[in-house]
């Protein structure tokens, strides 16, 4: 394993050692993080009601600064990694923060939790927290 990186490769949702906030149930999912020369960039999909869901991806600009959210004109996002297996990330719209989460990856590396909460597009508030399962051969 990589300890440089331990958020590079290819996850698998565990679904029940997850725990979804109603609004946010999904049966199975995959999740690709590939390092970028400032951080990373997340690819996820999921199947919700038996439709499979591509997330747009994300990218972690890990400087702690804000920086504009492609395709969401008005939504900023801040990340950072405080320490090499935390990424924190807070969204902003029009400056008032509608989102907080927490990318954890476990001390043995074969785990990755993710903490969210924060209102969605719907405006409705979630809480969730997902965990992941690294996959075999996965670690770049």
């Amino acid at each position: 394993m990589n300890r440089e990186d331990l958020f590079g490769g290819s996850w698998k949702l565990n679904p029940k050692k997850s725990h979804f906030d109603p609004k946010h149930r999904v049966s199975a999912g995959t999740m690709r993080w590939d390092r970028t020369a400032g951080g990373y960039l997340m690819k996820a999909e999921g199947t919700h009601n038996g439709q499979v869901v591509e997330e747009t991806p994300a990218t972690f600009v890990l400087d702690g600064k804000e920086h504009a959210v492609p395709g969401q004109p008005s939504i900023t996002a801040v990340a950072s990694s405080p320490t090499p297996n935390v990424i924190q990330v807070e969204a902003k719209n029009a400056g008032r923060v509608v989102g907080k989460g927490s990318y954890v990856v476990s001390e043995d590396g074969t785990t990755l939790t993710a903490t969210m909460a924060g209102t969605d597009a719907q405006q409705r508030t979630f809480e969730t927290v997902v965990v992941w399962d690294r996959q075999q051969g996965t670690v770049t």
